[in-house]
Parts: structure tokens; sequence; C-alpha cells
């Protein structure tokens, strides 16, 4: 709409438009009553009714400028319909429409008028959104059909997909994860009640037989996080979280049926089988302590201080102990795990539980062959150490050599399987025992199913060092005990042949 101009009268102009209209005619004043004329009021209107004509100038006026300002920039750089408002800062002008009695606003919003009118004004929390990734919640087993954002990454599965599929090569298999897979099966059912976990409304739940794979494997290969997420397709903080959780399953769930001291039936059919091989009556278990490299932690560094090792690598070396008696077959029986690398094996045996069953009568009759590491006691048998031996301490010598091996040889076997227990893990001091522990359960199992290691896998050192403790003899009877098996042994033709 628009408003026309013309020339507002002045103050002669509106008296002379008065004049044209002349007195009423004495003659009617008989019949008509003549109303009185105030002259004060007649000026005041005229006032009112010449500011009004001067308001409508003003108007006009302040128009004239935003036309002109809508003229010139309307359509700059755009071909758009000239009547789009432009975008930008909103000013408006309030003009009456046709009909004189409604408002309508004229709005101007900057530059760029090729854009959609109807669009929104973006802002700071628009320009800030990212794509993610959305997922419905029937996909999800939900059934709600709400949908939720999903923050995951997508990695590739496709090892994992291969070795869990039916028809991945056996030998292969095996070679990944040091075991077959009816093993692995066997590993995966005890665990699925315990790690099984459920779908969310966030993201798919990790499937048990994945989640053991991941905690086998690395304990397999020692190989770091960064490799087990690519093989696996997870996350780094996830393998941690996976094998962390699968190992705990394994103390919690698996170390009860498959490494405990034997009961008394066991432990009769244990001692028959060392005496056959040994010649040493009531052998109840071979123990050996070996040592797990370890980075170097924040507190007590110089107990973990490995000065044998230091020695023999070149290099500080840091490492805990595991200390283990296993039957005949290689099986441990009893461990103790975590105590420091500078800890004398007589030490650590005597914080072992072992050694608290033990002081409680309930190893009686039974011996442990040990090493020259340990001292000599009531349910305690180690070799002679004392220089000038006789012919008979060195028979029965060259036989406590061979009892003592079997547990030697487990623990070979045992870091053969497990190749993290060759290097220096990235898992927390605090929580290693737990990781070592988990283990050595897997180790019986697979000793248990007679599931062989390939000779390959043997090319290694096993070095641990024999320190003779200060008192190599604690028990006058346990010394007599050793010179009548030693005897025995010579007269019943046990006594070895290697010194002849």
């Amino acid at each position: 709409m628009e408003v026309s101009s013309f020339s507002f009268p002045n103050q002669e102009v509106v008296t002379n438009f008065f004049s044209l209209f002349p007195e009423i005619d004495e003659d009617d004043e008989n019949n008509t009553r003549k109303r009185p004329r105030n002259e004060s009021t007649e000026t005041n209107s005229f006032k009112d009714v010449f500011a009004s004509l001067m308001l409508l100038d003003e108007e006009e006026k302040s128009e004239q400028p935003m036309n002109d300002y809508h003229n010139q920039f309307h359509g700059f750089g755009s071909d758009s319909d000239p009547n789009e408002p432009i975008r930008g800062k909103r000013p408006t002008l309030t003009l009456l429409d046709e009909e004189g009695d409604s408002e309508q606003p004229m709005s101007f919003q900057g530059f760029g008028s090729d854009l959609d009118p109807n669009e929104p004004l973006r802002t700071k929390r628009a320009r800030r959104e990212s794509p993610t990734i959305k997922a419905n919640s029937d996909d999800l087993g939900q059934g709600t059909g709400q949908s939720r954002r999903l923050w995951v990454k997508n990695r590739s599965k496709a090892w994992w997909d291969q070795v869990n599929h039916p028809d991945f090569p056996e030998e292969e298999f095996r070679r990944a994860f040091k075991m077959s897979k009816a093993t692995f099966e066997l590993v995966c059912s005890e665990l699925d009640p315990v790690v099984t976990k459920k779908d969310t409304m966030l993201r798919l739940a990790i499937p048990v037989r994945q989640r053991v794979a991941v905690c086998i494997w690395r304990l397999a290969t020692g190989e770091p996080l960064r490799l087990v997420s690519k093989r696996f397709g997870l996350g780094i903080s996830t393998c941690h979280k996976l094998v962390l959780e699968v190992c705990s399953a394994i103390k919690n769930v698996l170390m009860p049926k498959f490494l405990q001291w034997p009961d008394e039936d066991k432990l009769k059919e244990v001692k028959g089988e060392f005496e056959l091989v040994s010649g040493i009556p009531n052998v109840g278990g071979s123990m050996y302590t070996t040592h797990v490299p370890i980075i170097a932690p924040k507190i007590s560094v110089a107990s973990y201080f490995n000065k044998r090792h230091t020695e023999r690598n070149q290099k500080t070396s840091y490492s805990i102990t595991v200390q283990g008696v296993v039957d005949h077959k290689g099986v441990f029986t009893d461990v103790c795990i975590g105590w420091p690398g500078s800890m004398p094996d007589d030490k650590i045996l005597e914080k072992s539980a072992l050694y608290q069953r033990a002081n409680r009568g309930l190893l009686k009759d039974v011996w442990v062959v040990g090493n020259s590491g340990y001292p000599l006691m009531d349910w305690v048998l180690v070799p002679y150490t004392h220089q000038n031996l006789t012919w008979t301490q060195h028979a029965f010598n060259e036989k406590v050599g061979e009892v003592q091996s079997v547990a030697k040889d487990a623990i070979f076997r045992l870091k053969a399987r497990w190749s993290c227990l060759q290097k220096r893990t990235e898992v927390k001091l605090q929580d290693l025992p737990v990781v070592l522990g988990a283990c050595c359960v897997l180790h019986n199992i697979c000793e248990m199913r007679n599931e062989r290691i390939d000779p390959s896998e043997l090319n290694f050192d096993l070095f641990d060092d024999e320190m003779v403790p200060e008192n190599s003899v604690k028990s006058v009877g346990a010394m007599r005990a050793r010179d009548n098996i030693a005897h025995h042994l010579l007269h019943h033709n046990f006594a070895g042949t290697g010194l002849l």
C-alpha cells in the first residue's frame, strides 16, 4: 500500500477555507435556536487537525528512506523473487493495510535472498550437530520402536568371523589359541552363565565365544592390546576389560574345578605314580618357583628388582613370582602367585597357603619335592647341598632331580603355551595375579585333555635362580628321614648311573 504525498495547508489557507461558509441568516433565528460559538474550542480543534496532518507527513518522510534502502539492496547477489524478504537483522516497518484497521509488518533480513524464506534461522546449536549412527530398537531386540543414538566406531571383524566359522581348519585354530576347538567349546560352556551379557538399547552384547576368544588369544600370544583390537574388531579398552573379566571368571568358576589339592584317593594315586618313577615313597607333588617379567612398578621398585635376571640379561629386570606344585602329569595342584621377584624361594614358601596347610597338620606322610632353593622340612624333601657328597647322596640327588623336573617341565609348558608370561605385560600389577592364575587353570585344562604343544614354541630358555637358604635344614627328623630314603634307593637298585 502506498501513501500519496500532498501539500499541507498553512494557517492562512485554513482561515480562507472556513470563510467560505457564511453566517446563518438572522431570519432563521426565529425558527431555529442558534448555538453559541466558543472561539477557544474552535481554535483547539484546528490545532488537533493540524497536528494529525503534520504527523502523517513525518511518517511519510520516515518511510521513504526505508523504501529506498529496500529497492537499492533487494536481490543483491541473487535472482530471487523481489517480494521475498531479505535475511539478517529484521527491522520492521508497520503500515496500515487497505482497510486501515490492521497492521502488516515489512521484514528486512539482509543479503542472500536466494534462500528459502521459510527456512528457520540457523543457530550455534544446529551447527554443532554432528552425524551419528542411529539404530532402531527393533533391530536390538527390544521391539519398542524407539530410536537411540549409537556412538560406535565401525571396525573390521573379518579375522574373527573367519576363525569362528565351522569350516576353519583345526590346526590353524590350535595354533592361534593353543587348544583344540573342543577344549575351547568346553571353556565357553563353563563360563557362559557368568560371562554372558544382555543386549541393550544402545548396542548388541559381545557373544560369549568372542569374549573368551579375546582373552585366550591375548594370553596365548602376548600381543599388545592394539593388535588384539584389530584382530577382533573391538576397542582397545573393551579388549582390556574383556581380558580381566574372563580371567576373573576363570578364577572364580574354573579354578575350584580344575586346580585343587588332591583328595585322599587322588593323593594315593599321585604317590604311587611318583614312586614308580623315582622309587621315593609318599611323594605327593613336585614344587618349582618361576619369575614373570613385569614393567618397573611405581611403588616398591626395589622389592621387584630381580638381581639374577639383571646380571644374566645385562639390563634391569623386574619380576613377580609364581610358585607351583604339580602332580605326576604336570597338573597344578597348588599355586602361590604375586610375591616380589627379590624374595627368595624359601620366603615365598612361608607366605603360601601350602605352608599354612602343612602347619595345620594336613600334609602328614606326604613329601613335596623341591630344589635346593627350599629348606629341608618335615614335609619338604630337597637334595643334599653340601660338598663332598657320598655315592648314596649323589644317587639320591639324581632321583630327587627326576621328580623335581616334573614341576620344571610343567612351568616350561605353561610359559610356552601362554606366551604372555615370557614378556613384560601391560596388565597392572594389582591385576596380574588374576591373569597368571587364569593361565595356570587353562594349563591344567589343556594338560588334562592331552593338548599337545607345537615343538617350535619350545625355543626359549627357562632360567630361575636357585639361592640356597641360610638355614637349609629346619628339621632334624626330616634329615634322618632323607638319609633313610637315600640308603633305601641305593640298596633297592634305584640309584642312578649318572656317575658311573
